[in-house]
C-alpha cells in the first residue's frame, strides 16, 4: 500500500522520489509535464513539485499505457481522462523526445510487427524490468512459445541491436536487460527434463554454440520447444570448446547435435563434419548424430546431410522427426 506524507507544506512526493517509485528518470517526468501537461496539481511555494496521490495515479496509468505501446501524447490524454484501456491498436510511431518513451518510439521496429513488440520495446528502453517481464509472459501465454519467440521476442531484440549498432554504443544497457529477461522467460517456458530412456533408445539432442559464439538465446528457445515435445536435451550454451563438445557427444551418444553460429567467422564446417563423423556403440552397430546447423553464420555453406532449418518451427519439426532430416534447407540459416 502506498504511503504519502501527512497534509501540510511538505505533503506529497518529490520528483526524485516519484521517479524511483515508477522506475523512470526524473527528466522523463519533467518532459511529460512540459510536453503533455502530466504534472503535479500543486507546487509548494509555487516552485517545488510535490506529487499528490491523484497525480501519481495519472502517472502510473501513463506508464502502463506507454509500456503497452500507446504513443505518449495519446497515453497522456487517456491517463488524464481516467480511461483504462485503449479501444484500438496503435501503429503510428511515438513522437521523438529525450525521455524513455520517445527513445522507445525511435527503435527501428518497422510497421509490420505485432503490437506487443512496441510495448515490449518501450518497457525495455525505460529499463522497466517488471513491465518487460509482464510483456514476455503475456506473449508466451497468448501466442505460445514459437510465435512469441519468432514474432515478439526476436523482432524486438533485433530492433534494440540495430539501435545499439547505430548509436555509438548507446542502448547497450537496454540490450542486456532485454536479453536477460528473454532468457528468463524462455527458461520459465521450458518444461521438466524428460526422463532417461533404456539401453538402445535414441540419445538426447545436444544444443551448443560453436567456439567463440556467445549468442545462445535461439538455442534456449529451441531447448524450451523441444521440452514441450517431450524430447530429451542437453543444453551447453555459449562458446563450447571443440574438445569439450566432442567429449560430450562421445559420452551422450546424441540423436542430433545443433551447432549455433551467429557470425560467419565462427561457423566452422570442419567442426561440423568432425561432430558428424563421431561414432559410438559396439562394433557392427556404431552410430553417429545428425548435425543440424543453426544461425546466420552458416548461410551459403550447404552441407549434404546437415539440415539448416529456417526458423524455430522448422527446427522443431526436423528434430522431432515430423520433417525428415534430409537435404539442407534452402531458406535462410537461422532459428531467429
Amino acid at each position: 500500500m502506498r504511503e504519502f506524507p501527512s497534509p501540510g507544506a511538505d505533503a506529497g512526493l518529490t520528483t526524485g522520489a516519484l521517479a524511483r517509485r515508477l522506475g523512470v528518470a526524473p527528466t522523463t517526468l519533467r518532459s511529460w509535464d512540459r510536453r503533455y501537461g502530466i504534472g503535479p496539481a500543486a507546487r509548494a511555494d509555487g516552485r517545488h513539485r510535490r506529487w499528490q496521490p491523484g497525480d501519481v495515479a495519472v502517472l502510473e496509468e501513463m506508464c502502463r499505457l506507454t509500456a503497452a505501446g500507446v504513443p505518449p501524447a495519446e497515453a497522456a490524454r487517456v491517463a488524464r481522462e481516467g480511461a483504462g484501456e485503449r479501444s484500438q491498436p496503435w501503429t503510428e510511431p511515438a513522437p521523438s523526445g529525450t525521455g524513455p518513451s520517445g527513445a522507445a518510439g525511435a527503435l527501428p521496429l518497422g510497421g509490420d510487427v505485432r503490437q506487443e513488440c512496441r510495448g515490449l520495446a518501450r518497457a525495455a528502453v525505460r529499463l522497466d524490468a517488471s513491465a518487460v517481464e509482464d510483456h514476455l509472459r503475456a506473449a508466451v501465454e497468448r501466442h505460445g512459445l514459437t510465435v512469441a519467440w519468432q514474432e515478439v521476442m526476436v523482432p524486438t531484440l533485433h530492433a534494440v541491436g540495430r539501435k545499439w549498432a547505430s548509436s555509438g554504443d548507446r542502448y547497450v544497457e537496454v540490450e542486456h536487460l532485454l536479453s536477460w529477461h528473454v532468457s528468463t522467460a524462455l527458461r520459465r517456458a521450458t518444461g521438466p527434463a524428460a526422463p532417461g530412456e533404456g539401453a538402445g533408445a535414441p540419445g538426447p539432442v545436444v544444443l551448443a554454440c560453436v567456439p567463440g559464439e556467445q549468442h545462445s538465446l535461439p538455442l534456449e528457445a529451441l531447448n524450451a520447444g523441444l521440452s514441450h515435445l517431450g524430447l530429451r536435451t542437453r543444453m551447453f550454451g555459449a562458446a563450447v570448446p571443440a574438445e569439450a563438445l566432442t567429449a560430450a557427444v562421445q559420452r551422450l551418444g546424441p540423436v542430433a547435435v545443433v551447432l549455433w553460429a551467429q557470425a560467419r567467422s565462427t561457423a566452422s564446417l570442419a567442426l561440423a563434419r568432425h561432430v558428424a563423423d563421431t561414432r559410438w556403440g559396439v562394433r557392427g552397430a556404431r552410430r553417429g548424430p545428425t548435425v543440424v546447423l543453426g544461425g546466420p553464420g552458416w548461410a551459403g555453406r550447404a552441407v549434404p546431410g546437415m539440415p539448416r532449418p529456417a526458423g524455430l518451427r522448422e527446427a522443431l519439426e526436423v528434430l522431432s522427426g515430423a520433417q525428415p532430416p534430409g537435404p539442407e534447407s534452402v531458406g535462410p540459416s537461422a532459428l531467429a
